[in-house]
């Protein structure tokens, strides 16, 4: 006999899942080390450099914290106009994933979930440090987590002669 969801009796638990147990900022910086200088218009675009990182660490068997690493800096020449990081972290419940597709859910699927609300707190701390927000385009972690892999891979044979 079926259950209420129609399944035939198999239980939601089987069911692979993510759960959201925490987010929380780790650490945040803000520079303006040329103010008020920095803080003069200009014609001139600013060159902006951004970095995205992402680093896991089991908790348990089940649960990670994912750090999502968010780094800008924004020159005029030489001229440094702000510096400004977030690490913004969460953590994760990640339930009946199998194992060969874990790794990638951890770096994958969980910062992509942290990503807006990291955003948004560079974006607040630009513009509350006289510039305009700072509103990153949207980052696609598969290429990311590819490119990551790509370089493990080519480490590797090197350690191995």
């Amino acid at each position: 006999m079926a259950d209420a969801t129609g399944n035939g009796g198999e239980t939601a638990q089987a069911q692979p899942g993510i759960h959201v147990l925490g987010q929380y900022v780790k650490d945040l910086s803000f520079e303006n080390p040329n103010a008020p200088t920095s803080l003069r218009a200009s014609e001139k675009a600013p060159a902006l450099d951004v970095n995205v990182n992402v680093n896991a660490r089991p908790m348990s068997e089940t649960d990670f914290e994912i750090e999502l690493k968010l780094d800008a800096t924004a020159k005029r020449g030489e001229d440094v106009l702000f510096i400004a990081e977030v690490t913004y972290a969460g953590l994760f419940q990640v339930r009946n994933v199998p194992q060969e597709h874990l790794h990638p859910v951890v770096l994958i699927e969980c910062p992509r979930l942290l990503f807006p609300f990291a955003r948004q707190i560079l974006a607040d701390a630009t513009r509350q440090g006289g510039f305009p927000p700072l509103l990153i385009d949207p980052v696609d972690f598969a290429a990311l987590y590819r490119q990551r892999m790509t370089e493990a891979n080519q480490q590797q044979p090197a350690r191995a002669s």
